[in-house]
């Protein structure tokens, strides 16, 4: 079997891992590339949102339990912040990740002159790291992926309508699930707007959120699949917000669809 260089490999500056660890130097360098596409803002930092399993994805050599360790020692170590207190059900224990500029100077990073910080009185300094140190892209097969799921998509409003559906339902679908995003964004090719999603969810949510059968149904590939999602935007009122009356109207069925939770 040849094993040199066969399939895409992964990238670290030497100087990162010389200086913090190899496992710790990976899994930094990765969670910048998915820093910079994250959907999450939240107290005005963009935020990774992954459990232990999801970055095992990205690492299949590495064990959940080195996983977990070489995180709890970036963690320890002030590199990254990590937190659960976002989630919006106590039971969901996957955490929230950033990298904490302000305390991972390293000495084999130079600042960039371009990227700087603000001071509340509006002087400027140049941040202790600087963003724009850590390589861009860790995989030719990532670059891939994100062409072919962000560009020319829309994944604030896609993150946004499952945020708003979560709220309405009290359930837990991911905005990451690939499903999820293609059907959303092949709404939105063909003309849709978040406030056409937030009216369909709000007059489903009126129409079956009380029937115990119906509301397994308030899910996203029944909402917004192509043959339901017209027709329910038909029933909100014009002019008018969805009225909370109950309309056992049949949904297609979609044995073979679901959602990652």
């Amino acid at each position: 079997m040849n094993l040199l260089i066969n399939e895409s490999p992964l990238f670290v500056q030497p100087s990162l891992a010389k200086e913090m660890g190899l496992n710790e130097a990976l899994i930094l360098q990765q969670l910048y590339f998915r820093s910079l596409i994250a959907s999450k803002q939240k107290d005005g930092f963009s935020w990774v949102y992954k459990t232990y399993e999801e970055w095992q994805e990205e690492f299949p050599f590495w064990s959940v339990d080195t996983i977990k360790r070489t995180i709890r020692r970036l963690e320890k170590k002030g590199y990254v912040i990590s937190t659960s207190a976002f989630n919006k059900m106590k039971t969901d224990k996957t955490k929230w990740y950033r990298i904490d500029y302000a305390n991972c100077s390293l000495p084999s990073v130079q600042p960039v002159p371009s990227n700087k910080a603000k001071r509340p009185a509006g002087e400027e300094q140049l941040a202790p790291c600087e963003e724009g140190n850590l390589s861009l892209p860790i995989t030719k097969e990532l670059k891939r992926d994100l062409n072919k799921e962000y560009v020319g998509t829309r994944p604030d409003v896609v993150f946004e309508v499952i945020d708003y559906l979560n709220a309405k339902t009290g359930k837990e679908f991911q905005a990451k699930s690939k499903s999820t995003r293609r059907m959303l964004n092949a709404r939105l090719s063909e003309g849709y707007s978040l406030e056409d999603f937030k009216a369909v969810i709000d007059v489903k949510v009126g129409h079956w959120g009380n029937d115990p059968h119906m509301r397994n149904y308030l899910r996203p590939s029944t909402l917004f699949a192509p043959t339901n999602f017209e027709n329910y935007l038909n029933e909100v009122p014009v002019g008018k917000s969805p009225m909370a009356t109950v309309v056992h109207q049949s949904p297609v069925l979609d044995f073979g669809k679901g959602e990652s939770r």
